[in-house]
């Protein structure tokens, strides 16, 4: 029995239109979905400004959108959305001792295009004058067998100290601050990069909006992204935040996880770099197939 004085057999037409050539779980997620946005329109008596006004956002996130910027993904990281679509995806046991690495969210900026780079080889092509270079190394490993991970690719990425990654700052030069890496024989990999900053989420965008409207700050601890991958291995994406950070407890998109924070200690003796950064990251094998899949 219907709770609200609008027609109370709308949304139940709205699900059964689908037709049968409807997969079990898109008739799942759809017949949720509706539910959830009839809900909240009636809940909230919606009004037809108030919707148009939210079809412009979504229209301008899309406008914005290309392949180096993702508006729509930025949109859902303020609302906190893709954090816990990845809590939900990836949630570990609580009462493991050992767990693979953590994971986060990919966030809009990353580039499906970032060239490969040597071993060693420094991200930073474009230098600001106040960075702080860091020495950034570690080992890709199996998460059961502790085995190293030969020619795993490790894809990184981060902005520079102005808060810009490359593709927002004419400044830069392409794919500065972006890098994939193939691990050695064992399973190593090691590369120069920033020392992260924080940086506000842009505000030129729907995202940006949304967080002004709400009141809310716009800025991101220090982070590096990662991007992980192996042949046979489920892919990690990841972050990496600095424990310095005064941001980590309250990070615009709700990215930040205890396991996730790291520690840049002082490197003696190398003219490139004043910090050093250790990070390994462990990887879980995909579950073997069923005969004849």
């Amino acid at each position: 029995m219907a709770t609200h004085r609008f027609n109370p057999e709308f949304t139940d037409n709205v699900i059964n239109a689908m037709g049968p050539k409807t997969t079990p779980r898109m008739r799942k997620l759809m017949t949720g979905l509706i539910k959830h946005m009839h809900d909240f329109a009636r809940e909230e008596e919606l009004t037809v400004d108030e919707w148009m006004a939210g079809v412009q956002m979504l229209n301008w996130a899309g406008q914005m959108s290309d392949n180096k910027r993702n508006e729509g993904q930025l949109v859902c990281d303020v609302f906190g959305l893709e954090t816990l679509v990845d809590e939900i995806t990836f949630t570990l046991a609580d009462e493991a001792k050992d767990a693979p690495t953590a994971t986060a969210i990919l966030g809009p900026f990353f580039r499906a295009d970032t060239p490969w780079r040597e071993l060693g080889e420094d991200i930073v092509k474009t230098r600001p004058a106040n960075a702080e270079l860091v020495f950034m190394h570690g080992q890709v490993v199996d998460f059961k067998t502790k085995e190293p991970l030969v020619g795993a690719s490790v894809e990184v990425w981060q902005a520079s100290t102005n808060g810009l990654y490359e593709q927002q700052d004419p400044e830069q030069v392409e794919f500065n601050l972006r890098g994939k890496f193939k691990t050695n024989e064992e399973g190593k990999y090691w590369f120069y990069c920033l020392r992260p900053t924080p940086y506000p989420v842009p505000n030129d965008g729907p995202a940006g909006k949304i967080l002004e409207l709400m009141d809310r700050h716009p800025f991101r601890p220090a982070h590096i992204h990662i991007l992980a991958t192996k042949d046979d291995y489920r892919p990690l994406t990841t972050q990496i935040f600095d424990r310095k950070d005064k941001y980590l407890d309250n990070d615009s998109v709700f990215a930040v996880k205890d396991s996730l924070i790291v520690d840049f200690v002082s490197r003696k003796g190398d003219p490139q770099a004043e910090f050093e950064l250790q990070y390994d990251i462990k990887l879980v094998a995909d579950p073997p197939k069923a005969n004849g899949a």
